[in-house]
């Protein structure tokens, strides 16, 4: 989240790879009963609700599988985690998967995460801008600072997308790293001129006045698939029985969050500390069982483009 959002810097990628070399055993453990015990890397935002919520109704259980959910800083920290064996399974946004495969990492979408709402103005990620700010529209970012949570990742890529079909130069576009929750702060303190967020930092910046000038998901692609869960190669040609019903435990999740957003909201106060009152404003993305295949490779064609990747990504080789 911080959502969705983190990259992966060569050197951790350096790191993942050598640890591929060196994992001798990416499965989980199983106890006496038969039941896998399974870790995975999450980022403790809204987009990763469904697995909690899958986790506390036994989705999981039902299918022999004890869930343990470790929290990783984003991108950068899950996928090594995953190719070492440290998790079974992990989270993240497709951008960071695609800069993986084209440098690759040995791993494999198994399912989808989260995806855009499609509705522009009610989306969970947009970007932003104070009430006063003389920015009115995408376009009026050209030159301008924009706030964005990784460098080189699906943040640039959608927000240039955004400013191109508004009619501006999105290649004149200045961004500024930050985590999500200091962009609040300094959006209101002038330290940058727009901020691109998620929930809940889009509903935050929106109470304190601000204006959403692109929802920067829905100008990219219709019904965006954003993130999805993934594993390394080598678990799924090792244990093909544990990644089945994995997958079909967090696809009843997704399909059980999508069709329960009250019961989303509240398992959000178990794992986050947003609180109650933000929880029940927070606009929900969608979570479907099917990765939308089109708007991937939207996404991998927009960040060729834009230089993110340093080879061509191969969706036949990263998704199911």
């Amino acid at each position: 989240m911080r959502r969705l959002l983190a990259g992966l810097t060569a050197a951790v990628l350096a790191g993942a790879l050598a640890a591929c070399g060196t994992s001798s055993d990416s499965g989980g453990t199983t106890d006496a009963g038969g039941v896998d015990q399974v870790k995975v890397g999450v980022i403790p935002i809204v987009d990763v609700a469904p697995i909690f919520l899958g986790k506390e109704k036994g989705f999981f259980k039902s299918r022999n599988i004890e869930l343990t959910l470790e929290a990783g800083q984003g991108g950068a920290a899950i996928v090594p985690g995953v190719v070492s064996g440290q998790f079974q399974f992990g989270f993240s946004n497709f951008t960071s998967l695609l800069i993986a495969q084209t440098k690759s990492v040995p791993i494999k979408a198994i399912a989808a995460g989260v995806a855009s709402t499609g509705e522009a103005g009610k989306d969970f990620g947009a970007v932003v801008v104070k009430s006063d700010s003389p920015i009115k529209t995408a376009k009026d970012l050209v030159g301008k600072k924009i706030s964005v949570n990784t460098l080189k990742n699906i943040g640039d890529t959608v927000t240039r997308e955004s400013v191109r079909k508004d009619g501006g130069d999105k290649k004149n576009l200045n961004f500024v790293e930050m985590p999500f929750p200091n962009m609040p702060a300094a959006l209101q303190d002038g330290q940058v001129d727009a901020a691109w967020v998620v929930e809940p930092q889009l509903s935050t910046i929106k109470a304190a006045g601000g204006r959403e000038i692109a929802s920067t998901f829905v100008d990219t692609a219709p019904n965006l698939t954003v993130a999805a869960y993934f594993a390394s190669t080598q678990l799924i040609e090792k244990d093909a029985d544990l990644v089945k019903r994995f997958t079909e435990a967090i696809n009843e999740s997704l399909t059980y969050a999508d069709a329960h957003p009250d019961e989303v909201r509240t398992v959000l106060g178990t794992y986050t500390k947003i609180d109650e009152k933000l929880r029940a404003s927070l606009v929900l993305p969608k979570w479907p069982t099917q990765i939308n295949e089109p708007s991937v490779q939207t996404l991998a064609t927009l960040g060729a483009e834009d230089g993110i990747f340093t080879g061509t990504p191969d969706l036949e080789k990263l998704l199911p």
